[in-house]
């Protein structure tokens, strides 16, 4: 953090709190608390004498953004490997894959990711494609979506696939009319391969976190949660990582890490979650969740639905799906977890999935009796209409990823089509879950999608891609998707940052401008209450206990 006064007054502008009183002119910060909130003549004065002066310049002060589900550690690493995620074609991939293999010759492996499917013919990567721009060695390729990988020959010929080998349970090896490997391994097929993946050493995972937040910091990004602390997909458990840098009185965020639940094993590992929550007790970064993924993704028809997918023209295929977990399974786990005071975080992308988890809560409810954990089921691609009064009600959180509810290509010509016109209008059914008084919580799934909170917000007001995201067509930017879900702008803003506050058991003392919360905060160079505003508007400075930790003239 950069050195600071004891005491700040921010002036100039508008404050929007989150609090009682939803709008302020001037803030005044002493010794990492808000001190006051009101008029610049009421904040300066309490401020005192010898105060620093923040000039908002006409620009919005609210409480820092608060990313309820992302990835940091993936994140920083793909920042630091061969990353994708600023183009959107097939030959710009292979263009940045060949320079990243060139500029790394010693390399044992090219890995990196970020693709999208629709950037391909036909929607289908190959691995033919790949070796074109590398073939002495494998490559190794995440999608955006996180579930799927795309690896070339020498990759495949590591792991041992070829086409007499089998799928793995909960994966899928996608295959030519051959019968061939395409290259494309979904959810556990994946693993095959990212298992051989050469270990990133302690140094590089440190680096790679500290660019993970100071980027996030550069967004207005103060808090988040860890949607995966634990071995997954290749990917190093992040957990030592903090508390090595928390040691070292490097994480300036307040991290809530989610710790990963092993689909193979049972409630064998629950003690080994007990000692790691143990070992965070108290401490900015608190592992005091623990994360369950009940089911894929839509787009290759691993998410669960209540009813099957449809082909191209329309037809039921017959294919629901992948419940990860059986759902009396989930049910006896969920309450165990909930017993020991464990928040649980669900990934629940079909309606069934979501359906078993709130039946899991339920039966937790049931058998625990109620109290504040704030499960949260995270994703949320389809919710069947009978479950959405279900989240008021069990007390669940809506955890929406904002960025994917728009109209691009992938969402246009593959995941809609499997969906069908019937379920389309409970597409990311954000409004439907506020307006039955649902908690709302914000995150972005980073690297899965931009971390951008002002991007995620533009999206869940307007439902329509932001300009400048390289991702969305013009489709996306101009027509909305299911636009009777739109989110109001002060809603949408309260969930990225009181409701994600309150998703990480953070709002005690963050998530609001008040006197005597923490002054984690963030300006905006735009007018927040004009829904116009988030397209274009951009991160200042960021703020954690009243000292700058981003700043966008010295960046």
């Amino acid at each position: 953090m950069s050195a600071a006064s004891s005491a700040t007054v921010f002036v100039g502008g508008r404050v929007l709190t989150m609090d009682a009183t939803p709008c302020a002119e001037a803030v005044a910060v002493r010794d990492g608390r808000i001190v006051a909130v009101g008029t610049a003549a009421e904040a300066t004065a309490a401020a005192g004498a010898g105060a620093t002066v923040v000039d908002l310049a006409g620009g919005t002060l609210l409480p820092g953004f608060q990313d309820a589900h992302v990835h940091p550690l993936e994140g920083g690493m793909s920042l630091e490997r061969c990353d994708l995620t600023a183009v959107h074609a097939l030959p710009d991939y292979l263009a940045a894959v060949r320079a990243w293999a060139d500029a790394h010759p010693t390399a044992a492996w090219v890995v990196g990711g970020g693709w999208y499917r629709d950037a391909f013919p036909g929607n289908r990567p190959h691995r033919r494609d790949l070796d074109r721009v590398v073939a002495d060695r494998p490559a190794y390729l995440n999608g955006h979506d996180g579930h799927t990988a795309w690896v070339n020959s020498a990759a495949l010929r590591a792991a041992g696939i070829d086409r007499d080998t089998v799928d793995p349970p909960n994966g899928v090896i996608e295959r030519d009319a051959d019968g061939e490997p395409t290259g494309v391994l979904v959810e556990d097929a994946a693993a095959m391969v990212s298992a051989l993946l050469p270990r990133t050493s302690p140094a590089e995972l440190r680096q790679a976190m500290l660019t993970a937040q100071a980027y996030l910091h550069s967004l207005g990004i103060t808090a988040w949660q860890d949607a995966i602390v634990g071995d997954y997909l290749g990917m190093p458990d992040p957990f030592e990582t903090y508390r090595a840098l928390e040691a070292e009185g490097l994480l300036t965020a307040r991290v809530r890490g989610a710790l990963w639940w092993e689909l193979d094993r049972g409630t064998e590992q629950v003690p080994e979650l007990v000692e790691r929550r143990r070992l965070t007790a108290g401490g900015r970064f608190h592992a005091g969740t623990v994360k369950i993924m009940q089911d894929g993704i839509c787009e290759n028809c691993t998410g669960a639905m209540l009813a099957p997918y449809l082909d191209h023209a329309g037809a039921p295929t017959g294919g629901t799906g992948l419940s990860f977990i059986p759902p009396d399974e989930l049910a006896e786990i969920t309450t165990r977890l909930d017993a020991l005071g464990f928040q649980v975080h669900f990934h629940g992308v079909g309606d069934r999935a979501v359906r078993e988890c709130l039946d899991a809560v339920a039966a937790a409810r049931a058998a625990n009796g109620p109290n504040d954990l704030r499960h949260q089921i995270a994703h949320l691609d389809v919710v069947d209409p009978q479950d959405v009064p279900r989240f008021a009600d069990l007390g669940v959180t809506a955890n929406l990823q904002p960025l994917w509810a728009r109209r691009d290509l992938e969402i246009e010509e593959t995941k809609l089509p499997l969906l069908g016109p019937e379920r389309e209008p409970h597409h990311f059914p954000f409004g439907a879950l506020a307006d039955a008084k649902a908690d709302i919580a914000m995150g972005s799934d980073w690297p899965v999608t931009s971390p951008d909170p002002l991007w995620g917000l533009h999206t869940a007001i307007h439902r329509t891609a932001p300009v400048g995201d390289p991702h969305g067509n013009e489709r996306a930017r101009t027509e909305a998707l299911a636009a009777e879900q739109r989110l109001a702008a002060d809603v949408a803003l309260r969930g990225y940052t009181h409701g994600s506050a309150r998703a990480n058991h953070l709002d005690a003392e963050t998530g609001r401008i008040a006197p005597g919360a923490l002054a984690d905060m963030v300006v905006v160079d735009g007018d927040l209450t004009d829904p116009s505003a988030f397209e274009t508007a951009r991160v200042r400075s960021t703020w954690v206990d009243g000292v700058a930790v981003y700043d966008a003239d010295r960046a």
